[in-house]
């Protein structure tokens, strides 16, 4: 947050200090509602608010407005107005406030999009990588273990090496909500993280990281992202390889494969059956794909 003199900033640092201490929310979640607040405080400061018990429904509706007028796309003005009940709903629990005023007020609707996945061949392909260099084989290692086990992406930089059992092909996760969950690896990923474990000390690692960077330090997110995107352009895959698009690639490879959607839930660490119920979309896709091309009366719509 900002160091300005808003009346309305000390009851959000509050709120930030609940979410972090109690809630124990990741750093780059606190971030997010950090920022939206700060957005809101200074607009509600524009609107004449000086105490958060004088925002009215017409205030958040304005808030809102405000921010669509400003090129806020659908999906971050959701988000802002999530952040702005969330504190308010806390506001309520404290017994600061007596009502929550954005509780009536709906974000836009927006339509669904489904996530992007490569087909089986595009991951064959870019897993084709075999050069005899240590962070080449660091990359792979991470494709692999990122694919194989369906990973969010701050679920692989922080992995340490005793996260792994190599032996038994899993690993142990951490996810969201500090929720922990083991998962099976397989024979391509158990293959090269052996070999990157062989090569990892001669960076000198500077803590139990499982991935580093050539400075010895664990491996940023941002570095992550680069580093599969440059494989993506090398090994020839058409579309943006990014590291949500191979944990999206593994639970559309997973579903049209066994049909179970609660193994695929508890591979994802979903806590709500609902996210994950996304991929059926993606699963009918294929299957009026394949319905299209076998069957002999799958001429729909031609006479």
């Amino acid at each position: 947050m900002t160091s300005g003199a808003s009346p309305l900033q000390a009851p959000v640092e509050a709120f930030l200090r609940h979410l972090r201490v109690e809630r124990q929310l990741s750093p780059l979640t606190l971030g997010s509602y950090a920022h939206q607040l700060e957005v809101l405080v200074s607009i509600a400061d524009e609107l004449g608010v000086t105490d958060w018990s004088q925002l009215d429904t017409a205030h958040v509706r304005t808030l809102s407005a405000r921010s669509k007028r400003q090129g806020l796309k659908t999906a971050s003005l959701a988000q802002r107005l999530s952040a702005l009940r969330s504190f308010l709903n806390w506001m309520v629990e404290s017994g600061e406030l007596k009502a929550n005023p954005a509780k009536g007020v709906a974000a836009p609707r927006s339509g669904r999009h489904l996530p992007k996945n490569m087909d089986v061949d595009e991951v064959d392909r870019l897993l084709d990588i075999d050069i005899d260099d240590p962070l080449a084989v660091r990359d792979r290692a991470m494709l692999e273990l990122m694919y194989g086990a369906g990973l969010r992406l701050a679920e692989l930089v922080n992995l340490d090496c005793n996260h792994l059992e190599i032996g038994e092909g899993e690993v142990r996760v951490i996810g969201k909500g500090n929720k922990e969950r083991k998962l099976p690896i397989g024979g391509g990923a158990v293959t090269w993280l052996g070999k990157w474990l062989s090569l990892r000390p001669a960076f000198a690692p500077q803590d139990n990281a499982l991935f580093v960077a050539k400075t010895g330090q664990r491996i940023s997110m941002r570095n992550v992202q680069k580093r599969f995107a440059q494989w993506g352009v090398q090994q020839g895959i058409s579309s943006h390889v990014h590291p949500h698009k191979l944990r999206h690639s593994f639970a559309t490879h997973m579903l049209e494969s066994s049909g179970d959607l609660r193994a695929v839930q508890e591979l994802l660490g979903h806590a709500n059956l609902s996210t994950t119920q996304i991929y059926t979309h993606l699963d009918f896709q294929h299957l009026a794909l394949v319905y299209d091309a076998a069957h002999p009366r799958s001429k729909r719509g031609k006479s």
